[in-house]
């Protein structure tokens, strides 16, 4: 597994010597790069494809023109997505109208691709999220899944920042989770009938049977996570902001504009014709100090060894 976390961005140029350098500098920045056709942009935005930003030529479309409405109707579609425009003689959002100032967040010019990579920086990568993190929160939701699902091949993308706030699925659980060093929501995202049918139940059973299983896996994941990470005496409730979950939109907000790290795990039978995706967001809204994260991994070790602690 990488490192560091990457980000899908989505890149609407046109311009076939800046998309050599774009793609370049995607490549050296841990930023996967999306391209999509001119007249199927909003179609794309309208799914549930996690993106960290948009990177925007000024004249994408034609004209100064087209590129402000395409913005425009990015923003008011997916406003919490930032939006980078790249400008063909200013490196700031000077001279663009109101309503594409309020599109976009940033710009930046061609031949200063050090001002983009600060921007991507401060939107994206603006939260440090430790590597043993990273490689714990895998470890132990490949394992819960492979327990509770015998039999069945589980495998996971390199962890992922996205500012989007999509829910994927029918199916959402949520835990809070909370010490000295973070504060914040851990949650499960999946379809129904995929995971019935791979937990060895037809489709269509009784939706109470999913939200058992569903509730089962996360606690299992939440109660390793805890034992690994948080089992420290130090943690201290304080202040909550509400959440907000729109079910006809498929929205969910966290109160905050902090991007979420996010782990896309998918599962499948032994012939891979029968596959499930479950999506872990963990989102820390309400406290985030990652110098004093620690491990405990001698008194989760020692759990497991003396039997007290088991995953079925």
């Amino acid at each position: 597994m990488n490192d560091k976390p990457v980000s899908k961005v989505l890149v609407l140029d046109e311009s076939p010597e800046h998309l050599r350098s774009i793609k370049k500098f995607c490549d050296e920045n841990d930023l996967v790069a999306l391209k999509v056709r001119r007249g199927s942009v909003m179609s794309v935005l309208r799914t549930n494809i996690d993106l960290g930003a948009i990177l925007l030529s000024e004249v994408y479309g034609g004209s100064p023109e087209e590129a402000a409405r395409i913005a425009a109707e990015i923003h008011e579609t997916r406003p919490e997505l930032p939006v980078i425009m790249r400008r063909e003689s200013s490196a700031n959002l000077e001279g663009l109208a109101e309503p594409v100032r309020r599109a976009v967040c940033a710009a930046y010019m061609a031949n200063d691709m050090a001002a983009l990579r600060n921007v991507i920086g401060e939107r994206i990568f603006c939260l440090m999220y430790p590597n043993a993190l990273l490689r714990g929160i895998a470890e132990i939701t490949e394992s819960v899944l492979t327990s509770q699902f015998p039999g069945v091949r589980v495998s996971m993308e390199t962890p992922y920042i996205v500012h989007d706030r999509i829910i994927f699925g029918e199916l959402f659980s949520l835990m809070e989770l909370e010490s000295s060093w973070c504060r914040g929501y851990m949650m499960l995202q999946t379809e129904e009938d995929p995971l019935l049918v791979l937990a060895g139940h037809p489709p269509r059973t009784a939706f109470r049977t999913v939200n058992d299983l569903l509730g089962e896996v996360t606690n299992l994941i939440w109660g390793a996570f805890k034992n690994r990470y948080l089992g420290d005496p130090a943690a201290m409730s304080g202040s909550q902001v509400p959440l907000l979950v729109n079910h006809k939109h498929k929205y969910i907000s966290f109160g905050t504009s902090n991007p979420q790290l996010c782990f896309r795990f998918t599962l499948a039978d032994a012939t891979g014709t029968r596959t499930a995706t479950l999506y872990a967001r963990f989102v820390f809204n309400l406290s985030w100090s990652p110098q004093d994260f620690r491990e405990i991994p001698q008194a989760f070790a020692g759990l497991v060894e003396s039997g007290e602690l088991q995953l079925f």
